[in-house]
């Protein structure tokens, strides 16, 4: 696999992406309301919250940027396969010298890096926010923690493959975006649960438990890539999508 080859893929998307302020835009406003207006809720009245406390809170509520991590990749990647289908902008890359892992391995970072750059910069916001709230009521800074490190570097990247490669699989199938995003939407579940289990304390989000799932779900990027290296049937889409 040619990573230059990758590389040169995923700028094209980019720039593709870049144009489609219609996508981009409606996946960044629900991050940056919940960093702003959950500390604002917070430093206004935390009972608003029930019992939990104010660590607690925030610990569960940055969890949220870990599902943000996951909607922006599986939109650009649904746009990326399926819409470039229906566009009829795909074949030329399928009919191109290039392999179908060099032609994921491109689309995926497509996908993945402006999602982990959105999660992490509204992440640091809350982060910076809630650290205003805390300084205030409890007389220290909050973040950043071993927990919030954890998130950031570890969680956010690997839940962001998990939601890619997931897609992938589904948007090589599917023959509209509406389809392949409703697919994916499952993808949702697992990690919905833990944010849940987590803000109702159910869970405890800590470094340890948070390594755990990550090195879990890393094992299951890898096995996810490969399946979609073997179903991505390009001659499929040559014959059928002109």
């Amino acid at each position: 696999m040619r990573l230059p080859v990758a590389w040169i893929i995923a700028t094209k998307d980019f720039s593709t992406f870049m144009k489609k302020k219609g996508v981009i835009y409606p996946l960044l406003i629900p991050s940056i309301l919940v960093s702003i207006v959950v500390p604002l809720l917070i430093s206004f009245d935390s009972s608003l919250f029930g019992t939990i406390s104010i660590p607690s809170l925030l610990d569960s509520v940055l969890f949220f940027f870990v599902i943000q991590a996951m909607v922006m990749p599986m939109t650009l990647a649904a746009y990326s396969i399926v819409g470039e289908k229906a566009e009829k902008s795909l074949q030329p890359l399928l009919a191109a010298p290039v392999t179908d892992g060099e032609i994921l391995l491109g689309k995926s970072l497509a996908a993945w890096l402006p999602a982990i750059i959105a999660a992490c910069a509204t992440a640091s916001i809350f982060m910076a926010l809630g650290d205003l709230v805390t300084y205030g009521s409890l007389g220290y800074l909050y973040f950043p923690n071993m927990s919030a490190a954890v998130i950031l570097l570890i969680v956010i990247p690997v839940v962001a493959l998990f939601a890619i490669g997931v897609n992938i699989i589904i948007s090589s199938r599917a023959n509209d975006i509406r389809t392949a995003m409703q697919l994916g939407a499952f993808a949702y579940l697992p990690i919905a649960a833990i944010f849940g289990a987590g803000l109702f304390h159910f869970f405890v989000i800590n470094a340890i438990n948070l390594l755990i799932i990550s090195a879990i779900i890393l094992m299951i990027d890898v096995i996810l890539f490969s399946i979609s290296t073997k179903t991505f049937q390009r001659e499929e889409i040559l014959t059928k999508w002109k």
